[in-house]
């Protein structure tokens, strides 16, 4: 990950600076803009997988539930924008989003049932910096995927190995429950949700 502008930057002007078809994404912490590193085929692939495994579930449920193509998610009281891996929006919710219809932003986190990050070499934004402001927003339950077991030992065990933390926001704190191998997500959000991590994290296709 790489700065793009040395100067500190206010939300507003973030995005009125966020170039159209750039090919390549930005973030903004705590007031720097930032230029997402070139995610690998493998990031891709656990990506494309969630959103779709999820939006049947969305479908099934008859939950009012998508996952768009591009939103941002601010922080309360802090100058940072993110572009989550994975976000789920409740629908009925967004009338209470002032800036959704401008610039598809969201700053309500009863809008968010669950965020997911897929882990990359920015490991460190995921496990400290992005879990933090999701837990101050009061995003109910987020996931991270770390499927090449980048993260901290204090963050994944002692041997590394590739995790899934569920954090579940109890009492405005964030607890985590880890799955790994052959474990079944437990989604408190999707409680139904039958996905071992060893599924999402394999390539192979499944149905």
């Amino acid at each position: 990950m790489t700065q793009v502008l040395p100067k500190i930057v206010t939300f507003d002007e973030f995005i009125a600076w966020y170039p159209e078809n750039a090919g390549v994404r930005y973030e903004l912490h705590n007031g720097e803009i930032v230029e997402m590193s070139q995610p690998t085929g493998k990031h891709e692939r656990v990506k494309g997988f969630l959103v779709r495994k999820l939006s049947v579930e969305f479908e099934r449920l008859n939950l009012p539930y998508f996952i768009p193509n591009q939103a941002i998610v601010k922080p309360p009281e802090r100058e940072s924008g993110y572009f989550p891996d994975v976000l789920i929006l409740n629908d009925a919710a967004l009338a209470d989003e002032p800036f959704w219809e401008k610039s598809s932003t969201i700053i309500n986190g009863a809008s968010i049932p669950l965020v997911i990050e897929v882990v990359s070499t920015n490991w460190r934004d995921d496990y400290y910096l992005k879990l933090a402001d999701y837990e101050a927003m009061g995003i109910p339950e987020y996931w991270i995927a770390d499927y090449a077991a980048l993260g901290a030992k204090k963050f994944i065990g002692n041997p590394k190995q590739p995790t899934i933390s569920v954090y579940q926001l109890i009492e405005d704190e964030y607890q985590v429950s880890q799955f790994r191998g052959t474990d079944r997500i437990i989604s408190p959000t999707l409680p139904e949700f039958n996905l071992t991590a060893e599924q999402v994290f394999d390539p192979v296709p499944h149905t």
